[in-house]
């Protein structure tokens, strides 16, 4: 299966998250949002990294009809290793595994091989340092502001100064490397985060637990807009 583009490194992109959409019609809620979408975030769980349960590969493959947008698939799981092919198969543009599992190196060169676009998330509480060695070896940085598990948590203000680190030593290093926040984002965090340094934002309950799940998106990208002029 032939992977669809992520466009430009550093772009802007909105990214909405469909852990937060309804479950019963999630092809419906990514043709809904498409105007405004970017890519696709997929929030994979699997009760034991995370204290939650959410989709796997099938459900990846039943919406990859609905949907030509790039799937950015964040895999909250413990042996993420173990699945990256599945994913592939699935329909998965890019897998992204997080640096607290472990057995890093591996797992990125094994997405790599697969032909994904290879990301590496860190939780709010681990460190830049645990990702830094890293950074020339991946294609995105996602930095939780919030702890994975649940959505609909309250931005975390804090992390910003991460954001901002891996902003500076990224384009130090002029590394081809997006830098995308997850939890909390809406209109007004997504300013902050901008300004920090992140260019890719994915939004769940911000923008599919609205009235107008399109204008939610179009507002978090107008907002975000603004704050990079």
């Amino acid at each position: 299966m032939e992977t669809v583009d992520a466009g430009p490194v550093g772009a802007l992109r909105i990214a909405p998250s469909i852990l937060a959409a309804d479950f019963g019609a999630l092809g419906a809620a990514l043709r809904a949002v498409d105007a405004e979408t970017d890519w696709v975030h997929v929030d994979v769980m699997d009760g034991h990294f995370v204290p939650n349960i959410s989709l796997g590969p099938p459900v990846v493959s039943a919406l990859r009809p609905y949907s030509e947008r790039f799937f950015d698939c964040h895999l909250m799981i413990a042996e993420p290793v173990r699945y990256l092919g599945a994913f592939r198969a699935a329909g998965a543009d890019g897998c992204t595994v997080h640096v607290e599992v472990g057995d890093t190196a591996a797992a990125i060169a094994d997405a790599r091989a697969l032909g994904l676009r290879v990301g590496l998330a860190a939780n709010p509480d681990t460190p830049f340092d645990a990702v830094a060695p890293f950074l020339g070896d991946i294609d995105l940085l996602l930095l939780m502001t919030v702890f994975p598990g649940f959505g609909g948590q309250s931005f975390m203000t804090e992390v910003l100064d991460k954001v901002s680190l891996a902003r500076r030593e990224i384009d130090a290093a002029r590394l081809d490397v997006d830098l995308e926040v997850d939890g909390g984002i809406d209109r007004v965090s997504a300013v902050d985060a901008v300004r920090a340094g992140a260019n890719v934002l994915v939004a769940g309950s911000a923008i599919f637990q609205q009235h107008s799940p399109l204008d939610a998106a179009r507002a978090i990208r107008d907002a975000a807009v603004s704050a990079r002029r």
